[in-house]
């Protein structure tokens, strides 16, 4: 009997586009490796909340713009989830923030939308991975954390 692999939903927080080219090539790897993936360059929430169950398994790309905040694709998103407070429990989910350290609010989005994800009883698959673009080679370090979040799937 063949199990089938989960689908990934895969949101993406950016202002630039660099974080839209770090999801994309994500997606290109996990589909190498027989999973299914959704980009979701601007997360609806009513579509991705309320279509969470046991099979949901959501992996997020977010960039921190301006002081901390979410990046423009993400603003909604983040906003209704903060206003909302929905019940999450069969989530299982992973966090990629994206920052410069050069900011006193490195990868503050990432960092909050994990410990917002957690509050409403959603499950991490495995710990947060933090992007400094001044320094870290973002595709590569990215790649090399997939293997891991993937031996959770």
């Amino acid at each position: 009997m063949q199990t089938t692999l989960p689908t990934i939903d895969i949101l993406v927080a950016t202002t630039s586009g660099n974080t839209e080219y770090l999801a994309d090539q994500l997606s290109d790897q996990l589909q190498q490796q027989g999973y299914s993936t959704r980009l979701h360059y601007e997360p609806v929430y009513s579509d991705l909340v309320e279509a969470v169950n046991e099979q949901s398994y959501w992996l997020a790309c977010i960039a921190s713009h301006g002081a901390g905040e979410y990046a423009d694709s993400m603003l909604d998103f983040a906003a209704d989830l903060h206003a909302k407070n929905p019940a999450l429990d069969p989530l299982r989910y992973a966090v990629i923030a994206v920052g410069d350290t050069c900011y006193d609010t490195y990868c503050a989005a990432g960092r909050d939308f994990d410990h917002k994800l957690k509050e409403l009883g959603a499950k991490p698959l495995i710990e947060r991975l933090e992007i400094d673009m001044s320094v870290d080679d973002p595709e590569k370090k990215a790649s090399t954390w997939l293997d891991y979040f993937t031996q959770q799937l």
